[in-house]
């Protein structure tokens, strides 16, 4: 059994509303207990994030859903032309902030797009890797010639989950505690880092041909949960022995005091292992892929912070897998952390900035810290 080729021959996004300045941010998320950030300050020196978007007004209501933007991206693929959205016949859709647990994210996604008809979808859950698994799903079922097409999304609205009013009783019980109200670092600093959106990417068994497509050669994806304990959590406590104490386990009382619904994140086991992790999984996979970096004409990793960039390029060159800078293409300053979003916030930027030449090759990199997983692509511009 022969198997197809498969290519993204468009990509399109979906940003809300306007650019927002970090100086800004506090007027859209609001303050805790009606302090500004001790934290903000450090954490967007370290992340370099300048710009970044929010589903919400400034008042903290929501403009957009999840859905609705991850939809938007799609027509957006096909200029909200209704001729391109019947063609659909995968949907394929990744996201760590759907907007509820039940139904799931794709069929809500496909309920903003009635065009479409009554075609396959699938929801993939995670975090930073939930766009990459949604992309192999969508490649495979191509590759194997279930579909001749398929649309795959990538998504957050992470600002719903930021905004004062989460973290707020946590601070008044504090108060009332008589104990110092600043919520802790490992629950605030993602505040600072995290941002909406929505892209996606249109794929075919058939490359364009008036155009430039990006063949994708391959998708490899390994976690080390295995290995190592959960560094980031929502809707969850960490235990002292490790473990994860579901909200389901919570009175309403604590749900509130505790702020369980807000995420968090363990910033000492994700210093000590995202990077290293990330560049075993990187090693491993170019092995076997057979791939040297020498042959890599575009990186892009996705990070959450600019302070991780020497660092991934110093691990890189430990493992013999260096990558100069001038190679690297990253919008994280512009765009901001988008989780799953990201990697494809990257594709899309590259895709239409006219730099792309037939042959070059595109290597991304996709880590996931929750319980570190990674996910690796190679493309090929043709």
């Amino acid at each position: 059994m022969s198997l197809n080729k498969v290519y993204i021959t468009n990509t399109s996004v979906f940003l809300p509303n306007n650019p927002i300045s970090n100086d800004e941010m506090e007027s859209y998320l609001g303050l805790i207990n009606q302090n500004p950030s001790k934290s903000k300050g450090i954490v967007l020196r370290n992340n370099g994030i300048k710009n970044r978007y929010y589903a919400l007004t400034k008042e903290g209501l929501p403009t957009h859903t999840n859905a609705e933007m991850t939809a938007l991206a799609v027509r957006a693929l096909f200029d909200n032309k209704e001729e391109g959205l019947k063609s659909i016949q995968f949907l394929s859709c990744g996201t760590s902030s759907p907007d509820q647990m039940m139904p799931s994210h794709a069929v809500m996604t496909h309920g903003w797009l009635p065009e479409t008809g009554n075609i396959e979808v699938v929801s993939s859950a995670g975090v930073c890797c939930a766009g990459m698994h949604a992309f192999k799903h969508a490649y495979l079922a191509i590759k194997a010639g279930e579909k001749q097409n398929a649309v795959a999304t990538g998504s957050e609205r992470f600002s719903a989950s930021l905004v004062s009013k989460i973290y707020e009783d946590e601070a008044q019980k504090l108060k009332q505690l008589k104990v110092d109200p600043y919520i802790s670092f490992d629950k605030e600093f993602l505040r600072w880092m995290l941002s909406d959106g929505a892209a996606a990417f249109l794929m075919s068994d058939k490359k364009n041909e008036n155009d430039i497509s990006l063949s994708v050669d391959w998708i490899e994806g390994y976690s080390f949960a295995n290995e190592l304990e959960t560094c980031m959590y929502m809707a969850c406590d960490k235990q002292k022995d490790g473990t994860l104490k579901s909200y389901l386990d919570f009175t309403q009382e604590e749900l509130m005091n505790k702020s369980i619904l807000s995420i968090k994140q363990d910033v000492k086991l994700l210093s000590k292992y995202i990077i290293l992790l990330g560049g075993q999984g990187l090693k491993d996979v170019l092995e076997k892929k057979n791939v040297n970096t020498s042959e890599i004409d575009y990186f892009l990793p996705h990070m959450s912070s600019d302070f991780f960039r020497s660092k991934i390029y110093d691990q890189l060159i430990v493992n013999g897998n260096e990558i100069p800078y001038e190679k690297w293409f990253v919008n994280l300053s512009t765009v901001g952390n988008v989780g799953a979003c990201s990697s494809y916030l990257m594709v899309n930027e590259l895709f239409h900035s006219g730099k792309l030449k037939k042959g070059q090759k595109i290597l991304m990199l996709v880590p996931e810290s929750s319980r570190f997983s990674y996910v690796f692509a190679l493309l090929t511009v043709c």
